[in-house]
């Protein structure tokens, strides 16, 4: 570290601990909220004050909330028969953008004894008839699907996943085989 620089390095070290921040953007970071604006500094830094005091897991579905229970859990003109489970509740806000989806999430962290247990009460409490897993594909999550489709295999549920395949705008040559070989498994009439 540079002598009389330390608070800044210590900001871009902090930058670069954050995913996906490597070095160089950091950098940029610092250096645009300490010279360049101060204000946007003083706001980042009150808007994560405020996140880590207020934001907090919902007690029934394990997605982010600002209360006990998450506005998902709580809104009336949901479908409580549909069920989404993921693994990162910050997933849930994308699917929300797609628009596709009108039911409950859960979101499963870790597979353990407790979340089971959420999961039973949460797919008894809301009925639940239609299971959607919206997890990264990977031989690990097609057990980690199998695994709860086994869970709940005496409640008379539908259970689907999302599609895998070629993403749309990607040329063929830039497609991993397995992604290829899965959208040619599913792929559909025109």
């Amino acid at each position: 570290m540079k002598k009389g620089l330390e608070k800044f390095y210590e900001l871009v070290e902090a930058f670069e601990s954050l995913p996906t921040i490597g070095k160089k953007s950091a950098l940029r970071l610092a250096y645009h909220v300490v010279m360049n604006d101060n204000y946007c500094g003083i706001k980042i830094a009150h808007s994560i004050e405020n996140a880590l005091k207020n934001i907090t897991k919902c007690v029934k579905c394990g997605s982010m909330s600002e209360h006990e229970i998450c506005e998902f859990c709580l809104d009336d003109s949901r479908d409580n028969t549909k069920l989404c489970i993921v693994q990162s509740a910050k997933d849930i806000f994308i699917i929300e953008d797609s628009k596709q989806f009108d039911g409950k999430y859960f979101v499963i962290e870790e597979l353990d004894q407790e979340a089971i247990d959420a999961l039973n009460r949460f797919v008894l409490e809301n009925e639940v008839e239609m299971v959607l897993f919206a997890i990264t594909p990977s031989i690990a999550n097609d057990a980690f699907i199998l695994f709860i489709e086994d869970k709940l295999k005496d409640k008379n549920i539908q259970f689907s996943k999302i599609a895998q395949g070629v993403p749309t705008g990607v040329s063929l040559e830039n497609v991993d085989i397995l992604s290829l070989s899965k959208a040619i498994q599913s792929r559909v009439e025109v």
